[in-house]
């Protein structure tokens, strides 16, 4: 089962941070370093909404022997009415990761930061890039349970979709929808789990800041009532990971 980190950087959206690995426990953010040299993985699979933190994600893999593959969740559309939905891509190599950021900056070239099919063709390739479908907010999921119609355009990849469980009451379902789609078209899919915090304990601490993050004028947010559709299962973390695997 892969492991899906973000960090505080993707804002509003993990509490878990990209520091150095702490010797003592000193009551702070945990660090995604600090989990994975405790728990001896040399692999760390960053899935992260801009890449802001790419440079020190980089930098402390290479001090601490991680091997780091790094990955930009975009918001994309088949430009049709309703169709916005998530596509992840990955970078293979160095060659990857500079046209990930020339993908970013083509997607937020406007205020929307949304970008289409015709972006990606134009920069692909398939030694140097891998596109990933995420289990929640893809074309499948907004298809499935929001009567979108998004019509993906996979001519000019491989994509690879990406299951999840995190007892939701959806994942079952949208579980088979994956599985079905990528039989008819003989795409690979992998289990996999989004980590956004270390602990189950975490989820208020994690809830709080996502409060924090999207405060606004005229919107009462609260613990008992945040607001947030899909956060009602406190296993998207490390431990959940941990107990799977």
């Amino acid at each position: 089962m892969l492991p899906l980190f973000k960090s505080h950087y993707s804002i509003g959206k993990s509490i878990l941070t990209l520091n150095e690995p702490r010797e003592l426990d000193d009551g702070g953010a945990d660090s995604i370093f600090e989990i994975l040299l405790d728990n001896s993985l040399s692999d760390l699979i960053l899935v992260e909404d801009s890449p802001t933190g790419f440079l020190q994600a980089r930098k402390i893999s290479f001090d601490n022997d991680i091997n780091l593959i790094f990955g930009l969740r975009l918001n994309i559309t088949c430009l049709t009415e309703d169709s916005n939905h998530k596509v992840i891509v990955f970078s293979r190599n160095d060659k990857g990761c500079k046209k990930l950021n020339l993908i970013y900056s083509e997607f937020f070239s406007d205020v929307s930061g949304v970008g289409n099919y015709d972006i990606l063709k134009k920069l692909w390739n398939e030694d140097d890039l891998l596109l990933a479908i995420p289990f929640y907010d893809s074309f499948l999921y907004q298809n499935t349970l929001s009567f979108s119609n998004c019509l993906p355009d996979f001519e000019f990849a491989n994509p690879l979709f990406l299951i999840e469980d995190n007892k939701l009451p959806t994942d079952e379902l949208l579980k088979q929808v994956v599985i079905d789609y990528c039989g008819s078209y003989d795409y690979e899919y992998s289990l996999s789990k989004s980590i956004f915090y270390k602990k189950r304990t975490d989820i208020e601490s994690f809830q709080t800041y996502k409060c924090i993050c999207n405060r606004n004028f005229g919107r009462k947010q609260s613990l008992s009532n945040p607001g947030f559709d899909g956060l009602g299962s406190r296993e998207f973390c490390f431990e959940s990971w941990k107990e799977l695997n």
